[in-house]
Protein backbone atom coordinates (compact mmCIF):
# COMPACT_ATOMS: atom_id res chain seq x y z
CA UNK A 1 0.00 0.00 0.00
CA UNK A 2 2.87 2.54 0.78
CA UNK A 3 4.39 2.03 -2.42
CA UNK A 4 1.28 2.72 -4.36
CA UNK A 5 1.27 6.16 -2.01
CA UNK A 6 4.81 6.77 -2.72
CA UNK A 7 4.23 6.05 -6.37
CA UNK A 8 1.40 8.48 -6.58
CA UNK A 9 3.07 11.21 -5.08
CA UNK A 10 5.96 10.11 -7.23
CA UNK A 11 3.81 11.13 -10.11
CA UNK A 12 2.62 14.01 -8.76
CA UNK A 13 5.59 15.65 -8.12
CA UNK A 14 6.78 14.77 -11.86
CA UNK A 15 3.66 16.23 -13.04
CA UNK A 16 3.55 19.50 -11.13
CA UNK A 17 7.87 20.18 -12.32
CA UNK A 18 6.64 19.23 -15.57
CA UNK A 19 3.71 22.01 -15.51
CA UNK A 20 5.63 24.70 -14.04
CA UNK A 21 8.57 24.11 -16.45
CA UNK A 22 6.21 24.57 -18.91
CA UNK A 23 4.43 27.26 -17.72
CA UNK A 24 8.39 28.95 -17.58
CA UNK A 25 9.47 28.32 -20.82
CA UNK A 26 6.09 29.23 -22.15
CA UNK A 27 5.95 32.60 -20.64
CA UNK A 28 10.04 32.66 -22.09
CA UNK A 29 8.65 32.13 -25.51
CA UNK A 30 5.89 34.55 -24.96
CA UNK A 31 8.56 37.36 -24.00
CA UNK A 32 10.81 36.88 -26.76
CA UNK A 33 7.64 37.26 -29.41
CA UNK A 34 6.74 40.26 -27.64
CA UNK A 35 10.38 41.68 -28.04
CA UNK A 36 10.02 41.73 -31.60
CA UNK A 37 7.33 44.18 -31.60
CA UNK A 38 10.48 46.67 -29.82
CA UNK A 39 12.51 46.27 -33.15
CA UNK A 40 13.15 49.29 -35.42
CA UNK A 41 11.76 47.85 -38.56
CA UNK A 42 14.95 49.38 -39.94
CA UNK A 43 18.17 47.42 -39.21
CA UNK A 44 15.61 44.81 -38.23
CA UNK A 45 12.10 43.71 -38.94
CA UNK A 46 9.65 44.44 -36.44
CA UNK A 47 6.81 42.22 -35.75
CA UNK A 48 3.61 42.87 -34.71
CA UNK A 49 0.33 40.84 -33.26
CA UNK A 50 -2.90 41.87 -32.51
CA UNK A 51 -3.67 38.72 -30.59
CA UNK A 52 -0.37 36.03 -29.11
CA UNK A 53 -1.23 32.80 -27.04
CA UNK A 54 1.13 30.05 -26.52
CA UNK A 55 -0.48 26.95 -26.04
CA UNK A 56 0.28 22.99 -26.64
CA UNK A 57 1.03 21.53 -23.20
CA UNK A 58 2.19 19.59 -22.22
CA UNK A 59 4.48 18.11 -25.21
CA UNK A 60 4.71 21.67 -27.57
CA UNK A 61 4.68 25.23 -27.89
CA UNK A 62 1.95 26.46 -30.00
CA UNK A 63 2.38 29.96 -30.64
CA UNK A 64 -0.40 31.85 -32.88
CA UNK A 65 0.25 35.35 -33.76
CA UNK A 66 -3.31 36.79 -35.07
CA UNK A 67 -3.19 39.35 -37.43
CA UNK A 68 0.44 39.92 -37.80
CA UNK A 69 2.27 43.29 -38.96
CA UNK A 70 5.92 42.91 -40.31
CA UNK A 71 7.73 46.22 -40.84
CA UNK A 72 11.10 46.22 -43.01
CA UNK A 73 11.74 49.65 -43.89
CA UNK A 74 9.43 50.59 -46.04
CA UNK A 75 7.79 47.10 -46.94
CA UNK A 76 4.62 46.63 -44.93
CA UNK A 77 3.23 42.86 -44.66
CA UNK A 78 -0.10 42.58 -43.13
CA UNK A 79 -0.86 38.86 -42.55
CA UNK A 80 -3.98 37.45 -41.64
CA UNK A 81 -2.51 34.77 -38.88
CA UNK A 82 1.03 32.99 -38.38
CA UNK A 83 1.61 29.76 -36.46
CA UNK A 84 4.84 28.33 -35.32
CA UNK A 85 5.20 25.13 -33.32
CA UNK A 86 7.56 23.42 -31.67
CA UNK A 87 8.29 19.98 -30.18
CA UNK A 88 9.78 20.40 -26.04
CA UNK A 89 11.70 17.19 -27.42
CA UNK A 90 12.58 17.89 -30.63
CA UNK A 91 13.58 21.61 -30.07
CA UNK A 92 15.42 21.66 -33.45
CA UNK A 93 12.57 20.99 -35.73
CA UNK A 94 10.29 24.19 -36.60
CA UNK A 95 6.93 23.78 -38.35
CA UNK A 96 5.38 26.93 -39.22
CA UNK A 97 1.92 27.97 -41.13
CA UNK A 98 0.11 31.11 -41.96
CA UNK A 99 -3.36 32.66 -43.29
CA UNK A 100 -4.33 34.30 -46.28
CA UNK A 101 -4.80 37.44 -47.39
CA UNK A 102 -1.20 38.68 -46.87
CA UNK A 103 -1.45 42.24 -47.46
CA UNK A 104 2.14 43.57 -49.12
CA UNK A 105 2.57 47.35 -49.11
CA UNK A 106 5.70 49.68 -50.08
CA UNK A 107 5.08 53.05 -48.83
CA UNK A 108 8.04 54.53 -50.63
CA UNK A 109 6.65 53.30 -54.10
CA UNK A 110 3.13 53.27 -53.06
CA UNK A 111 2.62 49.51 -54.33
CA UNK A 112 0.32 47.26 -53.42
CA UNK A 113 -0.34 44.08 -53.60
CA UNK A 114 -1.95 40.33 -51.66
CA UNK A 115 -1.44 37.06 -51.86
CA UNK A 116 -4.21 34.72 -51.40
CA UNK A 117 -3.93 31.11 -50.88
CA UNK A 118 -4.91 27.65 -49.55
CA UNK A 119 -2.45 26.65 -47.48
CA UNK A 120 0.74 27.93 -46.82
CA UNK A 121 3.31 25.53 -44.79
CA UNK A 122 6.82 26.14 -44.05
CA UNK A 123 9.42 23.33 -41.69
CA UNK A 124 12.54 24.32 -40.63
CA UNK A 125 15.22 21.61 -39.31
CA UNK A 126 19.00 21.45 -37.51
CA UNK A 127 21.24 19.45 -36.68
CA UNK A 128 23.05 21.96 -34.15
CA UNK A 129 23.20 24.74 -35.92
CA UNK A 130 23.67 23.04 -39.71
CA UNK A 131 21.10 23.34 -41.57
CA UNK A 132 19.33 19.74 -42.23
CA UNK A 133 16.19 20.99 -44.01
CA UNK A 134 14.11 23.71 -44.57
CA UNK A 135 10.96 23.37 -46.92
CA UNK A 136 8.13 25.76 -47.95
CA UNK A 137 5.01 24.44 -49.63
CA UNK A 138 1.97 26.47 -50.75
CA UNK A 139 -1.41 25.47 -52.79
CA UNK A 140 -3.62 27.45 -54.89
CA UNK A 141 -1.87 30.66 -54.13
CA UNK A 142 -2.74 33.50 -56.21
CA UNK A 143 -1.07 37.19 -56.15
CA UNK A 144 -2.50 40.21 -57.33
CA UNK A 145 -1.79 43.71 -57.97
CA UNK A 146 -4.34 45.85 -55.54
CA UNK A 147 -3.24 49.58 -55.91
CA UNK A 148 -6.21 49.84 -58.90
CA UNK A 149 -8.61 47.31 -58.72
CA UNK A 150 -7.43 43.59 -58.09
CA UNK A 151 -5.15 42.53 -61.24
CA UNK A 152 -3.69 39.49 -61.48
CA UNK A 153 -0.05 39.03 -61.66
CA UNK A 154 0.43 35.32 -61.47
CA UNK A 155 -1.29 32.45 -59.77
CA UNK A 156 -0.21 28.48 -59.52
CA UNK A 157 -1.68 25.23 -57.91
CA UNK A 158 1.14 24.34 -56.77
CA UNK A 159 4.51 25.65 -54.89
CA UNK A 160 7.09 23.86 -53.20
CA UNK A 161 10.69 25.18 -52.06
CA UNK A 162 13.22 22.71 -50.58
CA UNK A 163 16.74 23.10 -49.46
CA UNK A 164 18.65 20.28 -47.77
CA UNK A 165 22.01 19.43 -46.46
CA UNK A 166 24.40 17.08 -48.62
CA UNK A 167 26.20 15.25 -46.21
CA UNK A 168 28.51 13.74 -48.50
CA UNK A 169 30.07 17.34 -48.89
CA UNK A 170 30.18 18.06 -45.54
CA UNK A 171 33.68 19.16 -44.47
CA UNK A 172 33.52 18.73 -40.73
CA UNK A 173 37.30 20.23 -40.34
CA UNK A 174 36.68 23.26 -42.58
CA UNK A 175 33.99 23.60 -41.32
CA UNK A 176 31.98 23.57 -44.39
CA UNK A 177 28.22 22.06 -45.83
CA UNK A 178 26.94 21.95 -49.24
CA UNK A 179 23.56 22.80 -49.65
CA UNK A 180 20.57 21.18 -52.77
CA UNK A 181 17.56 23.25 -53.21
CA UNK A 182 14.33 22.42 -55.27
CA UNK A 183 11.73 24.21 -56.47
CA UNK A 184 8.72 23.62 -58.52
CA UNK A 185 5.43 25.29 -59.36
CA UNK A 186 2.97 23.64 -61.24
CA UNK A 187 -0.33 25.13 -63.21
CA UNK A 188 1.26 28.33 -63.66
CA UNK A 189 -0.83 31.17 -65.26
CA UNK A 190 0.87 34.96 -65.25
CA UNK A 191 -1.15 37.18 -67.67
CA UNK A 192 1.74 39.72 -68.44
CA UNK A 193 4.16 37.26 -70.05
CA UNK A 194 1.46 35.50 -71.57
CA UNK A 195 2.01 32.09 -69.20
CA UNK A 196 -1.65 29.96 -69.78
CA UNK A 197 -0.92 26.76 -68.09
CA UNK A 198 3.30 26.58 -67.14
CA UNK A 199 5.06 24.42 -65.24
CA UNK A 200 8.68 25.12 -63.88
CA UNK A 201 11.27 23.28 -61.99
CA UNK A 202 14.50 24.67 -60.46
CA UNK A 203 17.29 22.41 -58.72
CA UNK A 204 20.72 24.44 -57.59
CA UNK A 205 23.73 22.94 -55.54
CA UNK A 206 25.77 25.75 -53.39
CA UNK A 207 28.87 24.64 -51.87
CA UNK A 208 31.36 26.24 -49.57
CA UNK A 209 28.98 27.37 -47.31
CA UNK A 210 29.61 27.50 -43.16
CA UNK A 211 28.10 24.80 -41.53
CA UNK A 212 27.00 26.77 -38.82
CA UNK A 213 24.00 28.67 -39.59
CA UNK A 214 24.60 31.73 -37.19
CA UNK A 215 28.01 32.77 -39.84
CA UNK A 216 25.43 33.45 -42.62
CA UNK A 217 24.57 36.78 -41.24
CA UNK A 218 28.31 38.35 -40.84
CA UNK A 219 29.48 40.97 -42.52
CA UNK A 220 31.86 39.21 -44.55
CA UNK A 221 29.71 36.09 -45.58
CA UNK A 222 30.20 36.28 -49.23
CA UNK A 223 34.27 36.99 -48.69
CA UNK A 224 34.51 34.15 -46.83
CA UNK A 225 32.42 31.90 -49.24
CA UNK A 226 34.67 33.04 -52.07
CA UNK A 227 38.02 32.19 -50.01
CA UNK A 228 36.11 28.29 -49.48
CA UNK A 229 35.82 28.29 -52.88
CA UNK A 230 32.31 28.78 -53.09
CA UNK A 231 30.32 27.71 -56.35
CA UNK A 232 26.43 28.05 -57.19
CA UNK A 233 25.64 25.09 -59.86
CA UNK A 234 22.19 25.46 -61.17
CA UNK A 235 22.33 21.74 -62.12
CA UNK A 236 18.84 22.17 -64.11
CA UNK A 237 16.68 24.56 -64.75
CA UNK A 238 13.45 23.53 -67.08
CA UNK A 239 9.93 25.64 -67.59
CA UNK A 240 7.51 24.80 -70.32
CA UNK A 241 3.70 26.49 -71.32
CA UNK A 242 2.69 24.76 -74.22
CA UNK A 243 4.76 24.65 -77.23
CA UNK A 244 7.22 26.93 -75.44
CA UNK A 245 10.25 25.35 -73.84
CA UNK A 246 12.92 26.55 -71.77
CA UNK A 247 16.13 25.04 -70.11
CA UNK A 248 18.99 26.39 -68.81
CA UNK A 249 22.09 24.85 -66.41
CA UNK A 250 25.82 26.38 -65.25
CA UNK A 251 28.23 27.47 -62.34
CA UNK A 252 28.47 30.89 -61.10
CA UNK A 253 31.02 31.86 -58.33
CA UNK A 254 32.86 35.07 -57.09
CA UNK A 255 36.57 36.31 -58.08
CA UNK A 256 38.25 38.06 -55.84
CA UNK A 257 37.28 41.32 -56.23
CA UNK A 258 33.37 40.16 -55.05
CA UNK A 259 32.58 39.65 -58.86
CA UNK A 260 30.25 37.45 -60.73
CA UNK A 261 32.10 34.52 -62.73
CA UNK A 262 30.93 32.06 -64.38
CA UNK A 263 28.55 30.98 -67.34
CA UNK A 264 25.18 30.11 -67.78
CA UNK A 265 23.87 27.73 -70.97
CA UNK A 266 20.27 28.77 -72.39
CA UNK A 267 18.25 26.40 -74.51
CA UNK A 268 15.17 27.35 -75.08
CA UNK A 269 11.61 26.90 -78.18
CA UNK A 270 8.75 29.30 -78.57
CA UNK A 271 10.27 31.39 -75.90
CA UNK A 272 11.33 34.73 -77.64
CA UNK A 273 8.31 35.49 -79.08
CA UNK A 274 6.92 35.34 -75.62
CA UNK A 275 9.58 37.98 -74.82
CA UNK A 276 8.81 40.83 -77.72
CA UNK A 277 6.95 43.21 -75.94
CA UNK A 278 9.32 43.16 -73.37
CA UNK A 279 12.89 42.78 -74.60
CA UNK A 280 13.70 44.43 -77.82
CA UNK A 281 15.69 42.95 -80.47
CA UNK A 282 19.05 42.75 -80.64
CA UNK A 283 19.00 42.21 -76.74
CA UNK A 284 16.50 39.13 -77.28
CA UNK A 285 18.66 37.45 -79.20
CA UNK A 286 21.72 38.35 -77.32
CA UNK A 287 20.24 36.88 -74.43
CA UNK A 288 18.71 33.30 -76.12
CA UNK A 289 20.75 32.93 -79.19
CA UNK A 290 19.98 33.50 -83.11
CA UNK A 291 17.11 31.34 -84.10
CA UNK A 292 18.40 27.91 -85.81
CA UNK A 293 16.70 26.38 -88.94
CA UNK A 294 14.02 24.61 -86.66
CA UNK A 295 13.06 27.42 -84.50
CA UNK A 296 15.17 26.69 -81.56
CA UNK A 297 17.36 29.10 -79.86
CA UNK A 298 20.73 28.92 -78.11
CA UNK A 299 23.15 30.73 -76.09
CA UNK A 300 25.83 30.63 -73.54
CA UNK A 301 26.04 33.57 -71.09
CA UNK A 302 29.55 34.14 -69.57
CA UNK A 303 30.10 36.57 -66.39
CA UNK A 304 33.31 37.81 -65.70
CA UNK A 305 34.89 40.99 -64.73
CA UNK A 306 31.86 42.52 -64.07
CA UNK A 307 29.79 42.02 -66.93
CA UNK A 308 27.70 39.81 -68.65
CA UNK A 309 28.78 38.74 -72.19
CA UNK A 310 27.27 36.76 -75.13
CA UNK A 311 29.77 35.63 -77.18
CA UNK A 312 32.20 38.11 -77.37
CA UNK A 313 29.83 40.94 -76.77
CA UNK A 314 29.46 42.76 -73.49
CA UNK A 315 25.46 43.14 -72.64
CA UNK A 316 25.25 43.96 -69.24
CA UNK A 317 27.24 45.12 -66.23
CA UNK A 318 26.83 43.46 -62.63
CA UNK A 319 28.27 45.53 -59.74
CA UNK A 320 30.57 43.72 -57.06
CA UNK A 321 28.44 41.69 -54.10
CA UNK A 322 31.48 42.71 -51.78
Amino acid sequence: MKRIIWLFVAIVVVVALWSGAWLFLSGEVRKNVVALADADGVTTPRLTCDTLNVSGFPFRFDVDCAKAQVLDGDLVVDIAGLRASVLVYRPTHLLASALAPVKIEDTFTGSQSTLNFATLEASARTNGWQIARIALNGTEVNWSDTLMGDNLIAKSAMIDLQLGDIPEQHDTAKGLAALAGYLQARDLVAPGFTIANGNAEIEVEVNGLPDDVRLLAEPDALVNWRAAGGQLKLVSAHATDGDSDLKANGNLALDPQGLLDGQIDINSTKVAERLEPYLMEPYRALVLGNPAPDGTHANVLNFRGGNIYSGLLPIASVPPLF
